[in-house]
């Protein structure tokens, strides 16, 4: 079994998230502890969903659920509780890689890209012919 599976205290603080973002459907639920721990799995080793360990159960199952989840809003539920309790500390900020962005100098200047590409192959390439020597030795 994976190591730091989530504790019984942890659990009981999110299993009344999750039963009330479970939607009656007649099907049977499934371990929804272990479904958690899987998600926690990914977003802790920031692994793909594809390798999400099999005694979580199939990738595609856990990350199905984590995007039911995730439209009903069960996280922001979760955080806006943990929020309101103060349990983080105020400092505590949580970056979403996908929305930085760099300055669009860091991109490069127009045609500078290109302009250093040329140099890098006129710098690094042999003459072919006496007549093209002849031409750089001139210049």
């Amino acid at each position: 079994m994976a190591r730091n599976l989530m504790s019984d205290d942890e659990w009981a603080f999110f299993e009344g998230f999750i039963r009330a973002a479970r939607h009656p459907n007649g099907r049977k639920p499934t371990d929804h502890r272990l479904v958690l721990d899987g998600i926690f799995w990914v977003a802790r080793t920031g692994a793909p969903w594809r390798d999400l360990p099999e005694e979580f159960g199939k990738w595609s199952s856990v990350y199905r659920q984590f995007r039911r989840w995730t439209l009903a809003g069960l996280w922001e539920d979760i955080l806006d509780v943990l929020n309101h309790a103060k349990l983080a500390p105020d400092k505590l900020q949580m970056i979403d890689s996908t929305v930085i962005r760099a300055h669009h100098h860091a991109a490069g200047a127009k045609g500078g890209l290109r302009k250093r590409l040329l140099a890098v192959q006129e710098v690094g390439s042999r003459p072919k012919s006496i007549s093209a020597l002849t031409a750089l030795a001139s210049r």
